[in-house]
C-alpha cells in the first residue's frame, strides 16, 4: 500500500476523532472484550475506512474503536487481518502504517497462541520477549518509502525492554492483590500464582495448524509459543518507530504435546475465560505508558 493511501485512511480517522492518539491496541482471536473498556467510544467498521481490508475470521469483530481509557486516548483494533486470509502482506500491515501517521508511538499487539513450551498452561499469558519469523515473507520487502522508515531497520529490540518491565510489574501486582483478596475471604495464607510468562513467539503463515514434527523443530529453535499473526505488525511498527508490546494468550497446547485435536472453538473459549484478567492487565499497562 502506498504512503498516499495510508494518508487517506489517516485523514478519514482524524475526521471522526480529532484527539491525539497515544496508544494503539490490536486484539487477537477471542480477546476483543477489552474494547468494552474504551470510554466515549467512536466505533468505525473496517469497511468504512479507505483502503482497509476486512476481517473474515471468527472472533475478530472488524472495527476500529477510538476513545479513552481513564483519560488516555487509544485506538483499538477489534480484529486484525491475517496473511492466511489471502491478503497481500501490505494489506495485513496497512493499519499499522495508518496508526503511525496518526502519531501513535506505542503499539500493543495481542494474539491467541499455541504453547510449544510444556511449562506454559492453557489460559496463561505470555509476554513476548522476541520473535522468530517463519511466515515466509517480510512486510518490508520491495521498494522502501523513507517517509515510513529506513531501508534496513534494526530488530535487536523489537519488543521494548522498558515496556516489558512495566507489563511484568503490573502482572505481579495483580497476582499479589488477588492473593490478598483470597486470604481475606478464606482466612488462610495464599500462594501467589503469577499468570504471566515470558517467551519467544514464532509466526507461521497458517491457516493449518502445525504438525507435531514442526512443533518439535520449533522447540529446538527456542520457540515458546506459536501463532499466525503479530510478527508482520511488529516488524512494521519498529520500521515506523513505534515502541511495541506483545502479549500472547495461551489458548491450547501445540500439536503433539497433549495428543488432543486442536479446534478454533477452543481458542475462543479460553480467550473468554481469561478475558477479565487480560482486560485488567491491558488497562493497567495503558495507564502506565500513557501518562
Amino acid at each position: 500500500m502506498s504512503y498516499e493511501k495510508a494518508v487517506e485512511a489517516a485523514e478519514f480517522i482524524k475526521s471522526k476523532y480529532n484527539k491525539e492518539i497515544k496508544i494503539a491496541v490490536v486484539l487477537g482471536s477471542g480477546l476483543g472484550a477489552f474494547a468494552d473498556e474504551v470510554e466515549n467510544a467512536v466505533k468505525i467498521p473496517y469497511e468504512e475506512i479507505p483502503n482497509f481490508a476486512q476481517s473474515t475470521v471468527e472472533g475478530h469483530a472488524g472495527r476500529l474503536i477510538l476513545g479513552e481509557v481513564e483519560g488516555v486516548s487509544v485506538a483499538v483494533q477489534q480484529g486484525r487481518f491475517h496473511y492466511y486470509e489471502g491478503y497481500g502482506i501490505e494489506q495485513v500491515v496497512f493499519p499499522v502504517r495508518m496508526l503511525g501517521l496518526l502519531g501513535v508511538k506505542s503499539l500493543i499487539l495481542t494474539n491467541a497462541a499455541g504453547s510449544v513450551n510444556t511449562d506454559f498452561k492453557q489460559g496463561s499469558l505470555m509476554l513476548i520477549r522476541d520473535h522468530i519469523n517463519l511466515m515466509g515473507i517480510n512486510p518490508l520487502r520491495g521498494e522502501n518509502d523513507e517517509r515510513f522508515g529506513v531501508r534496513f531497520p534494526d530488530m535487536t529490540e523489537v519488543y521494548s525492554l522498558e515496556y516489558q518491565e512495566i507489563v511484568i510489574a503490573e502482572a505481579k501486582k495483580m497476582a499479589q492483590e488477588k492473593a490478598v483478596r483470597r486470604e481475606i475471604e478464606t482466612g488462610k495464607k495464599q500462594t501467589i500464582n503469577y499468570f504471566l510468562r515470558r517467551g519467544v513467539y514464532c509466526g507461521l503463515s497458517g491457516p493449518s495448524y502445525e504438525t507435531p514434527a514442526e512443533i518439535r523443530l520449533l522447540r529446538l529453535l527456542g520457540t515458546d509459543a506459536v501463532g499466525m499473526s503479530t510478527v508482520p505488525e511488529a516488524i512494521t511498527a519498529r520500521h515506523t518507530g513505534m515502541n511495541v508490546i506483545g502479549i500472547s494468550c495461551i489458548t491450547n497446547m501445540a500439536a503433539g504435546i497433549s495428543g488432543d485435536v486442536i479446534h478454533h472453538e477452543e481458542v475462543m473459549e479460553i480467550g473468554a475465560k481469561v478475558a477479565a484478567t487480560f482486560k485488567e492487565l491491558l488497562r493497567r499497562v495503558v495507564l502506565r505508558i500513557g501518562f
